[in-house]
């Protein structure tokens, strides 16, 4: 059984001009208290770790929204993040904000296309970023370090390095699949 609203940790990491300004993580209660052991093979969070973790309406309620405000989002494979979180919101009854968002992923294939994988792993090797794999903060670290070593190389403003590699600013809503 696998439901795009059992997400069970988050992790966020926010920037300002390349510097981590401040971080984010929580474990997470799901709707259904039960964790695929295949799921736990990959990240090595059980039911247990979960059990009396607060559930996402109250981790958005309470921090979430706040720490997000109005900045865009970023992860590695936006679209698979990006249904979770539009799962899990509406889930919990919230119709989704207008978070905008790009996908660091392809961010990383348009800036290093000779490289052989631009998996978080082996970005994390090739730059040599000390990397706790499947670990959501540690996700949302090496995403970071990944955006940052990308647009770094890029002495314009983010949103113009981001446009000149034909990455564009995705917007949340409820009618993505």
């Amino acid at each position: 059984m696998y439901a795009p609203s059992s997400a069970i940790s988050i992790g966020l990491v926010k920037y300002r001009d390349y510097k981590v300004i401040d971080t984010f993580y929580s474990l997470i209660r799901p709707p259904e208290l039960y964790v695929r052991p295949d799921f736990t093979a990959i990240h090595g969070l059980t039911v247990d770790d979960v059990r009396d973790a607060p559930d996402f309406g109250r981790i958005w309620d309470d921090k979430l929204r706040g720490f997000i405000g109005t900045l865009p989002l970023a992860a590695h494979n936006a679209p698979f993040d990006m249904k979770v979180l539009r799962a899990t919101l509406e889930h919990y009854g919230v119709s989704p904000p207008r978070l905008r968002y790009f996908c660091s992923l392809a961010l990383a294939r348009r800036a290093w296309p000779g490289l052989n994988s631009h998996a978080l792993a082996a970005l994390g090797r090739k730059f040599n970023i000390i990397y706790d794999a499947h670990n959501a903060l540690a996700d949302a670290q090496t995403c970071g370090k990944i955006i940052s070593l990308c647009l770094a190389e890029r002495p314009i403003a983010i949103t113009e390095a981001l446009l000149e590699l034909g990455i564009r600013m995705r917007t949340l809503t409820t009618n993505q699949t």
